[in-house]
């Protein structure tokens, strides 16, 4: 597959089979993510892969905020159980951090700098076949997410990453074309 084919054929997978990935798999994954370019060479990356215990923790602290948000009790216990059920049950699943430098210049860089180490991982998982799901959001900075991640605080978790086999692939949504987003500067 080359790079053209990997970029336009990846796609937010969300259903995996049960297929274990393994270890060299998620290496490969990791070397490819380590070789996006960075300012300074400052190499704010840091990975983390989950076990089944620490899916299940993050699920957890995840599903915690989710039930926040439900009024039954019961119904709110069954949303944590099943955020982190379905966590546990996931093939593999990373957690990307930065490093946090004291200049504000410097650590928007490094930011920048992960998401290309996070495209450069989720292109080569397409590339062997394998599918990604990255997510972001609030649930990064919930002391749990983070002690179930075992993130410093001198780090910041930037995204989680599901991998695994797709069970299915979805259908590519409507973008627009570079060509109505470009302005051709003379």
């Amino acid at each position: 597959m080359d790079i053209l084919e990997a970029i336009t054929g990846r796609r937010s997978v969300r259903e995996f089979t049960t297929r274990d990935v393994a270890r060299g798999e998620i290496e490969r994954l990791l070397d490819a993510a380590a070789q996006a370019p960075n300012h300074r060479m400052t190499q704010p990356w840091r990975f983390y892969v989950l076990g089944p215990e620490a899916r299940r923790a993050y699920g957890e602290a995840l599903g915690a905020r989710k039930a926040k948000r439900v009024e039954d009790p019961e119904a709110a216990q069954a949303v944590l159980e099943k955020t982190a059920a379905k966590h546990s049950d996931l093939p593999a699943m990373l957690a990307v951090s930065m490093v946090l430098d004291d200049n504000p210049e410097i650590r928007e860089e490094d930011y920048a700098a992960v998401f290309m180490a996070i495209e450069n991982l989720s292109l080569a998982a397409q590339a062997l076949g394998l599918g990604t799901h990255i997510k972001t959001g609030a649930v990064m900075d919930d002391p749990r997410a983070r002690a179930a991640v075992g993130v410093s605080e001198a780090e910041r978790i930037v995204a989680t990453i599901e991998v695994g086999e797709p069970a299915a692939t979805p259908d590519a949504k409507p973008r627009k074309s570079a060509a109505e987003l470009t302005t051709w500067v003379p």
